[in-house]
């Protein structure tokens, strides 16, 4: 059952800046998920009401291409994205669509950093003629993709990027995320781990921009925290066998492991278990890339109870399980929901700043993100698509509050703020929400 947080007011250091982690009460997950490079600001902030210029214009019908996880080790994650982007066309649809006609939805997989999938169905969508991407879920695969993309005038949105490294990476203002720089996922996990009592402690991430960022955030905010890392390894996510860096990991006698990686995670927990470091022998720490209701199902039983996780989540305002019961709606078999609500509120953004510019070009559309989603730019606060187009259609400006929360960003395209939900598992296929921290700044890396 959710709590307040044990961390509520607890001072993470981020380099010269401070940030203080207040938590809230949220909806449990149940046995669900409670829930590349970016210097994207499109445009700077305005509290003018009239949308960009779009004299130029080269697209009236808005034409999206989804670049989500149906193979690879991030599979996972992509039906409840898949899903969070299927209802957004809906709704948007039934409100009457963007400038009049119904959005284009191109599916598309994105495979993972093993393959070229990704390039490949980039190639597809750009030769169908999309203005939007939605994705990449991994921030490595984002990487290998995002110039090709912007190079062309088309705006990336991934609802799941959430590497320190796409910050400020040259994206000409076409890049922009729903979820949080793992910049404050780390000041979460740093700040779990201390508050538990905590002086020292080991950490393990898969060796890409998603694992060494999450890392590097972690073990800063851990040791400006008076914390000690006894040892500090990425790997090779190809690698047969992790049994020499466990057993580095194991000859430090840590009293955590953080475990920051995909699929894999399952054979690097296995070896963990085998030499007496797993979740029974001390606390590990999983993040939003392996934390799954499937992936541990055939361990021992009850093996991962008591492992504790983190994901950034929707505002603890909105009721994240009538959301989740949207997306069941649009994909019964979904067991994971991570990552749903952040491809639902990328989704809507878009549809809304097309409608704003009166342009579905990628461009236009940048332009205009911010000018709809920031509450400074000075609009009107709406929650839904049809109640936005309402308040262009009057004359005004409309200001997009999501599932996910306010979703303002900054000069960078990044949320200027987010929630992370910290669950525990149960048993080996269920966990639950016990702390929602947040809403928080995201802090600039």
């Amino acid at each position: 059952m959710t709590r307040r947080s044990p961390i509520a007011g607890a001072v993470v250091v981020l380099g010269a800046a401070s940030l203080v982690l207040a938590a809230c009460g949220g909806s449990t997950s149940g046995d669900s998920s409670s829930a590349a490079p970016a210097s994207s600001s499109a445009a700077p902030s305005s509290s003018s009401a009239e949308p960009a210029p779009s004299t130029d214009c080269q697209n009236s019908q808005l034409k999206i291409g989804t670049l989500l996880p149906a193979t690879g080790s991030l599979a996972y994650l992509g039906p409840p994205e898949y899903a969070g982007v299927d209802l957004a066309v809906s709704e948007i649809d039934a409100a009457g669509g963007v400038l009049g006609q119904p959005v284009v939805n191109e599916y598309g997989d994105s495979g993972d950093t093993e393959t070229d999938i990704a390039s490949q169905t980039v190639d597809s969508h750009l030769s169908k003629g999309v203005q939007v991407i939605i994705g990449a879920a991994s921030s490595g695969v984002t990487f290998t993709v995002i110039d090709k993309i912007t190079s062309n005038g088309v705006l990336q949105i991934s609802p799941a990027n959430t590497a320190p490294s796409l910050t400020d990476y040259p994206d000409n203002g076409l890049y922009f995320r729903t979820a949080p720089s793992d910049s404050l996922q780390g000041a979460v996990q740093a700040a779990l781990a201390i508050d538990a009592g905590f002086s020292d402690g080991a950490t393990i991430a898969r060796k890409d921009p998603y694992g060494e960022g999450l890392q590097n955030a972690f073990v800063a905010d851990f040791e400006a925290g008076g914390g000690t890392i006894t040892t500090s390894l990425t790997y090779d996510p190809t690698a047969a066998t992790f049994d020499a860096e466990i057993a580095e990991i194991a000859a430090g006698n840590p009293q955590f492991v953080q475990v920051v990686g995909f699929d894999e995670s399952v054979k690097l927990l296995q070896e963990m278990i085998k030499q007496g470091i797993g979740p029974q022998d001390v606390q590990i720490y999983l993040a939003d890339g392996n934390l799954s209701t499937t992936a541990f199902k055939d361990f021992p039983k009850d093996t991962m109870t008591g492992t504790i996780g983190t994901v950034p989540t929707g505002d603890p305002s909105v009721d994240i399980e009538a959301f989740n019961a949207k997306l069941l709606g649009q994909d019964p078999d979904l067991t994971d929901f991570a990552y749903g609500a952040q491809a639902y509120d990328a989704t809507i953004l878009v549809a809304i700043a097309a409608e704003y510019a009166g342009c579905a070009d990628g461009t236009a559309i940048a332009a205009a993100m911010p000018m709809v989603a920031n509450a400074d730019a000075g609009g009107e606060a709406c929650g839904t698509y049809a109640d936005c187009v309402a308040i262009i259609q009057a004359g005004g400006q409309p200001n997009y509050d999501g599932v996910t929360g306010p979703l303002d960003f900054n000069e960078y395209g990044d949320p200027k703020a987010a929630t992370i939900d910290v669950v525990q598992y149960l048993t080996n296929t269920k966990f639950e929400s016990i702390e929602v921290v947040g809403p928080v700044e995201v802090p600039v890396p």
